[in-house]
C-alpha cells in the first residue's frame, strides 16, 4: 500500500506522459474517423435530396406537357392530343370499312 501512496518516479512520470499522449492520439484519430464518416453520410444525403428534387421537377414538367396535350384550354377547345386520337380512330374505321367492302 505504501508503494501506491509514494509520488511517481521520473520514469513512471515519463511513462504516464507517453501513455497519455498515445491515448490522445488514438482519440484524435477516432474523432477524425467519425468526422469523415459524418461528412460522407451528409454528402450522400445531399446528393439523394438533389436527385429527388431533379426527378420531381422532371415529373412536374412531364405532367404539365401531358396536361397541355390532353386537357381542354380555358375556351374548352379540344386539345391536340384528343384530335390526334380521334383522327387515328377515324382513319382506322375508314380502312376497316374499305377492306370489308373491297376485300372480297
Amino acid at each position: 500500500m505504501a508503494e501506491n501512496d509514494a509520488p511517481l518516479t521520473d520514469e513512471e512520470r515519463a511513462e504516464l506522459e507517453t501513455l497519455r499522449a498515445e491515448r490522445a492520439e488514438r482519440e484524435a484519430q477516432e474523432q477524425a474517423r467519425r468526422e469523415r464518416a459524418e461528412l460522407a453520410r451528409l454528402k450522400a444525403e445531399r446528393e439523394r435530396q438533389q436527385r429527388e428534387s431533379d426527378l420531381d421537377a422532371r415529373d412536374r414538367a412531364i405532367r404539365e406537357r401531358n396536361a397541355k396535350l390532353m386537357e381542354p384550354d380555358e375556351d374548352l377547345n379540344m386539345p391536340v392530343g384528343q384530335k390526334i386520337v380521334l383522327a387515328t380512330i377515324a382513319i382506322l374505321v375508314i380502312l376497316v370499312l374499305l377492306m370489308s367492302v373491297f376485300g372480297n
